[in-house]
């Protein structure tokens, strides 16, 4: 567990450092998003936050290969691993392009699909699911790369949709890193196996690099990930996921916190953990396309509909916004991790409350006494999110 905990602090550090970097080679090739009508920034903010980030994933990767007990590993974890970084920065690449010179949506997709096509070409990929009465589906490759394609690409656009406020898309993206951390780390436990695994190290190293970046992105931010960070931490967290079903064996992905055979949720969990995160941004994607669509306008056309524009809308401000998303991903992803591991009521019960208090700050807050703002000649709940007010929570 310290190694990782090293893992996270090389990648947080380094990318913290390496904001500065980022920001100066933003600046000096024009790579500066510009004011829009859409945003909710109020003033130009350099892009290529992704640099940073993947400096410190690739950064993370280098140390633990140094450190006395991930060293020991077996050849596999670290071969998975640079495999994801070398994909994860093929697609932050394009990401670079885009902020610089912003491609059309059909040449980022198919950039995706390049990177995506690493991953599959590497090993990793879906090959097999494993049901609690002992049945097993294997998968065929075309079906374990059609399978690997749909979720990683999915979970790519989702964070890139996400990616509308300051410190929304990494704040998220690192809580699910976390959860899944814990995830990974408690199946080596529970079944009593080495503790050094791919999905552990990504993991780790992804929700560092996101908490260093956080310190940078954070309300008001002074950099922004761009696609070339939006695009690389969702396909990471996406293969990080998918490492799991290729480096445990069905049996051990089955085992209960009680060594007993669990239920189905853990071992579909490498397929649907990327999902349910991101189930909120997933159908905010969902419904921008079909909105768009009604519209007769391009699914791609962006707009200022965003569940996260919605918030703001209701009267939160900006940092409250942001902090009532990561508090829905850390619900969804650590309860999704927690009663898939431990069949116990109180977990159920716990996750339940968090989710009331959830329910509550989201839609209750805003009508607070003392909150409400005039806009377009009507009252609207909370404080103006285009104001001086909305600064603070």
């Amino acid at each position: 567990m310290r190694e990782y905990v090293l893992v996270f602090l090389v990648a947080a550090a380094v990318t913290y450092l390496l904001t500065v970097v980022a920001r100066e080679i933003a600046v000096r090739t024009g790579a500066v998003a510009k004011v829009r009508d859409r945003d909710v920034h109020a003033e130009p903010v350099p892009y290529l936050g992704g640099l940073a980030m993947l400096g410190g994933l690739f950064a993370a990767f280098v140390v633990a290969r140094e450190l006395p007990f991930l060293s020991e590993s077996k050849p596999f974890v670290f071969e998975d691993t640079l495999s994801v970084l070398v994909a994860g920065a093929l697609v932050c690449a394009v990401g670079v392009l885009d902020d610089i010179f912003d491609l059309d949506a059909l040449t980022k997709f198919g950039g995706q699909v390049v990177a995506v096509g690493v991953l599959v070409y590497s090993g990793i990929q879906f090959r097999y699911f494993f049901f609690a009465d002992g049945w097993q589906f294997v998968l065929d490759p075309t079906q374990g790369a059609l399978l690997t394609a749909g979720i990683v690409l999915a979970t790519v656009n989702a964070v890139n949709f996400i990616d509308g406020l300051d410190g929304l898309a990494a704040g998220v993206i690192g809580i699910s890193a976390l959860a899944f951390f814990v995830f990974c780390y408690q199946l080596t436990v529970f079944n009593e196996v080495e503790r050094a695994t791919t999905g552990a190290l990504l993991s780790a190293a992804l929700a560092g690099a996101c908490a260093g970046f956080l310190v940078h992105n954070f309300h008001p931010a002074r950099l922004f990930m761009g696609d070339s960070g939006s695009m690389l931490i969702g396909l990471v967290l996406s293969a990080t996921a998918i490492t799991v079903t290729t480096q445990f064996s069905t049996i051990d992905i089955a085992q209960g916190a009680d060594g007993a055979r669990a239920s189905l949720l853990p071992m579909l969990l490498p397929a649907a953990l990327p999902i349910l995160i991101l189930v909120v941004p997933l159908a905010d994607l969902v419904m921008a396309v079909v909105r768009r669509t009604a519209a007769g306008r391009s699914p791609f056309a962006p707009d200022k509909q965003h569940l996260h524009h919605r918030l703001l809308e209701i009267g939160h401000s900006h940092r409250r916004a942001v902090l009532i998303m990561w508090m829905w991903a850390g619900l969804i992803a650590f309860g999704t991790v927690f009663v898939s591991l431990i069949d116990d009521p109180a977990v159920w019960i716990g996750v339940g409350a968090a989710f009331a208090v959830t329910v509550g700050l989201t839609f209750l807050v805003p009508l607070l006494p003392g909150r409400g703002h005039v806009r377009g000649g009507r009252v609207t709940p909370g404080p103006d999110p285009d104001s001086e007010t909305a600064q603070t929570l």
